[in-house]
């Protein structure tokens, strides 16, 4: 019998369970998938706990991305076949053996890349593309500074700035963040703890001011960022693990700079053509073996809870996945 991570209520990773769930044959446009891999982020954790700003309906399974092979298909769908290797995301209904999504949910999967890759690549890629083009409109030569530069949309972004041709700074607050960093292509790297962080960053810009700030941190890094932007900046806010930030409203004012707000999910409601050509571009570039997430840590299904929590601490340099078989 397939299982799946099961709480009645929203609420503190100790309210889940592994038990048996089958979540039957596919809907007409459905696809049923056997998980091979699922990703486990900080969103994924806030979202069971009922602590994300948009709360989903009870019982709930956690995940949002995964990877694995088609087993079955609804009659609608005509575009795949069983046994195929697929990638797919989703609202919570992920960390399970089997899942049943929505056709337009499901997207072939990157050939270069192995189950646990692609498992964390939809998402943090293409909320990046949506930051950095869309939303931020970088272009080559410019500044860009990535705050929480190990994490999984961090990472992302500096592969996915230094391919649109900008310099990339990357801020992490760990030895082993900022290496992940370096070696994702960062041209420089600086402590995000340092008390000397607004130098820091100073010299490793080579004096210049930022052009553009993706944020995926908040907090008090917000402002202290924002004050690096140079004059037309533009300031990604991506999410606010660090707490909603208290900024000053004359900030924006005084360097004619922008605070930008990004959400992947309602732009795709909004948007759809665009969202998809997006998600085409940065499958493309995972395809041509441009860019690629890290996995730091897999965990068997059985050991979701460590998974979760190792995701809550923000700890690990690189992505967290459970692995299924």
């Amino acid at each position: 019998m397939p299982r799946a991570v099961i709480a009645e209520q929203l609420g503190a990773v100790a309210n889940y369970q592994l038990r048996a769930y089958d979540p039957g044959p596919p809907k007409p446009n459905q696809i049923r998938i056997a998980v091979r891999a699922a990703g486990v982020s900080f969103v994924d954790v806030l979202t069971a706990e009922g602590k994300y700003h948009v709360n989903p309906p009870t019982p709930f399974i956690p995940g949002s991305e995964c990877a694995g092979l088609i087993a079955a298909t609804g009659a609608e769908v005509k575009k795949f076949v069983v046994g195929q290797r697929v990638v797919a995301t989703g609202f919570g209904g992920i960390f399970a053996d089997v899942v049943n999504l929505n056709a337009r949910s499901v997207w072939p999967m990157p050939e270069n890349l192995s189950f646990e890759e692609a498992a964390v690549f939809p998402v943090s890629y293409t909320t990046v593309w949506h930051a950095l083009v869309d939303r931020g409109r970088l272009q080559p030569g410019e500044t860009l500074l990535v705050l929480g530069a190990g994490g999984a949309t961090g990472y992302a972004a500096v592969q996915i700035g230094k391919h649109l041709g900008a310099r990339v700074v990357a801020s992490a607050s760990s030895d082993a963040k900022r290496r992940l960093a370096l070696s994702g292509g960062a041209d420089a790297a600086v402590s995000a703890r340092s008390d000397t962080w607004r130098e820091d960053l100073t010299s490793a810009s080579g004096g210049k001011p930022v052009d553009v700030i993706f944020d995926p941190v908040g907090g008090a890094t917000t402002e202290a960022a924002f004050r690096t932007l140079g004059w037309n900046g533009r300031h990604l806010i991506v999410g606010f693990p660090g707490g909603i930030a208290s900024f000053r409203t004359n900030l924006p004012l005084l360097k004619g700079a922008s605070l930008i707000g990004v959400n992947l999910r309602q732009f795709g409601e909004v948007d759809l053509q665009r969202a998809e050509s997006n998600r085409d571009k940065v499958f493309a570039l995972a395809t041509q073996g441009l860019v690629r997430p890290v996995v730091a840590q897999s965990y068997s299904l059985e050991r979701f809870a460590e998974a979760m929590a190792a995701a809550a601490s923000g700890d690990a340099a690189g992505r967290i996945v459970l692995t299924l078989v």
